[in-house]
């Protein structure tokens, strides 16, 4: 029974501590020109489809899938970010905060 216990317990510490899980926040409505406008000024990669579009970043200032907007025409767009970040707009759901320094 020990043997069985251990391996749970290890899994739930690591699943509690790591940062990789993506979240999914929903965010407003934003038209292809507003994400394209901010995927540029962040140093994401833009991309487009029918009536699809969305900005992936690597959370600091490259292109990547880190960070993620995805938006459907007429519809709340969706953001996917690492860990446990709430992003309220598009510029915060494209980059990472800045680290603070430990004093």
């Amino acid at each position: 029974m020990r043997n069985l216990i251990a391996p749970i317990v290890l899994a739930g510490i690591l699943g509690l501590w790591s940062p990789a899980f993506a979240n999914e926040v929903s965010l407003h409505k934003h038209s292809l020109e507003e994400l394209k406008s901010v995927c540029d000024k962040v140093g994401g990669s833009f991309s487009q489809g029918a009536d699809v579009y969305a900005c992936g970043t690597d959370c600091h200032g490259k292109p990547g899938t880190a960070c993620v907007v995805d938006c459907k025409a007429d519809q709340t767009c969706f953001a996917q970010v690492i860990g446990g970040r709430r992003p309220t707009d598009l510029t915060n759901a494209l980059q990472a905060p800045p680290q603070r320094s430990k004093r």
